[in-house]
């Protein structure tokens, strides 16, 4: 369930985004997911995406040992704000990722909030983009707990198939999401990380597409990266 930290944060909501250009960022935080916070810092809010692991997206479902779906996106989001409680994260940005987003190695305290995920396996090593986590998520499989205790599909797998999915169902249905916004005219797949929050106002123009190409011909394009 998602938590405001502090007041902060609605008053932070609709100032500029902070970029990683901006240095270090420390605040109090908001969980969005199991790898995703927002960082409302002096400067405006910050969305941080924790550098080198990859939690279970927050609808992903994972099998326990006896084959029985369980819940593990939401486990994850509960273990990282169980990790956070009340007190400011700092986080040192590492890079800006394709949603815009602060990639960025967080702590609380003396916690590394990543390499903790990992080791109370809760998320996998992000070995695509860092190895720091490889060892912990290394000794998590040979503990059998959590995402590793039954079958568990890697979040980033997981999210391609969604994708390819809504890609055919595209084809049949038209049920693409035109939207338009300050960062121009995008469209939104079908299962997208953006589809499910993305409304469609047609007193602003907005609409359904078909087809990627239909909507690509009307002048929409699909999310950065």
């Amino acid at each position: 369930m998602l938590r405001l930290c502090s007041s902060l944060v609605l008053g932070l909501a609709l100032a500029a985004p902070v970029h990683a250009e901006a240095g270090d960022l420390r605040g109090p935080a908001q969980v969005i997911d199991g790898d995703t916070i927002r960082v409302a810092t002096p400067g405006g809010p910050a969305v941080v995406r924790l550098h080198g692991i990859d939690a279970p997206e927050r609808d992903q479902t994972c099998a326990d040992a006896e084959g029985a779906a369980r819940d593990c996106g939401a486990s994850a989001t509960a273990a990282l704000d169980q990790l956070i409680g009340a007190r400011p994260v700092t986080c040192q940005a590492v890079d800006i990722d394709r949603y815009d987003r602060v990639v960025a190695r967080c702590r609380v305290g003396g916690t590394d909030l990543g390499g903790a995920l990992v080791a109370e396996e809760q998320a996998w090593a992000y070995a695509a983009y860092s190895i720091e986590h490889v060892a912990a998520e290394n000794a998590a499989r040979a503990a059998g707990r959590g995402v590793w205790a039954g079958q568990a599909q890697a979040p980033w797998d997981w999210r391609a198939a969604r994708r390819t999915a809504a890609a055919e169902r595209a084809t049949e249905r038209c049920d693409i999401k035109g939207n338009i916004s300050a960062r121009g005219h995008i469209y939104h797949l079908p299962g997208s990380r953006s589809y499910d929050r993305t409304g469609i106002d047609a007193d602003k123009g907005e609409r359904w597409f078909c087809f990627e190409e239909q909507a690509q011909a009307a002048g929409w394009r699909a999310p950065q990266g």
